[in-house]
């Protein structure tokens, strides 16, 4: 079965929560040698943003979205450790890089699968969580001395805390030491322009060539 069949098939079993059906079509692609990367962002990640985007528009719910949250960490789980693998010949020591969902947003697996990704780039990749509070992203920046930091935010209310954390890193004093990335779907460039970001990256793919370019 081609890549793109099974990234269709990934996308389908997140749209019906079916974790089961995304652990198979994991395991089918790699037993198959699909294209892991593309199962990922054309498959789960586009099933997941899809189930976002129903939620937004009030049509599911949070248990819809905790469903499909855990359909794709089933599927995550299997092809994590191959993406990893086929990331060692990718480089080591781009440096450290913060990242998390930022305050009052509980969504993750987005800004997990840009953690992952980068992890397999070669950075060193500090993930945080989500929903984390502002003053402790800048107490971790302090304390980890990261080379960057980058927040998701995937609702239009909480993108404003990005700005806050903006202004919170300059009131400390390291905000010219790290290169901040900002993202989400309703991040945009302009956004990241009017508050200050140094990056703004539209999907993990990108937020790995530019963090990549950022450091070499």
């Amino acid at each position: 079965m081609s890549t793109e069949s099974l990234a269709q098939e990934a996308r389908e079993a997140i749209m019906k929560y079916d974790a089961k059906k995304s652990a198979d079509v994991a395991n089918r692609a790699i037993a198959e040698g699909a294209d892991i990367v593309t199962i990922i962002q054309e498959g789960f990640t586009k099933g997941i943003t899809e189930v976002g985007a129903l939620f937004e528009a009030k049509k599911v719910f949070l248990p819809h979205i905790m469903a499909a949250a855990g359909a794709m960490t089933a599927g995550m789980n299997i092809l994590t450790p191959e993406l990893e693998k086929s990331g060692k010949s990718a480089g080591e020591g781009l440096g450290k890089f913060l990242i998390c969902t930022i305050e009052g947003d509980i969504h993750s697996i987005g800004k997990d699968i840009v953690a992952i990704m980068l992890k397999v780039a070669g950075f060193n990749v500090v993930n945080l969580g989500r929903d984390v509070a502002l003053v402790e992203i800048v107490k971790a920046c302090q304390e980890e001395k990261p080379m960057g930091v980058g927040t998701s935010a995937l609702m239009t209310s909480t993108m404003v805390n990005q700005k806050t954390l903006e202004e919170m890193l300059k009131k400390a004093g390291i905000r010219d030491s790290l290169i901040t990335n900002v993202g989400g779907a309703p991040v945009t460039q302009q956004w990241a322009d009017e508050i200050g970001a140094d990056v703004y990256s539209e999907s993990a793919s990108d937020a790995v060539v530019k963090m990549t370019a950022v450091v070499r």
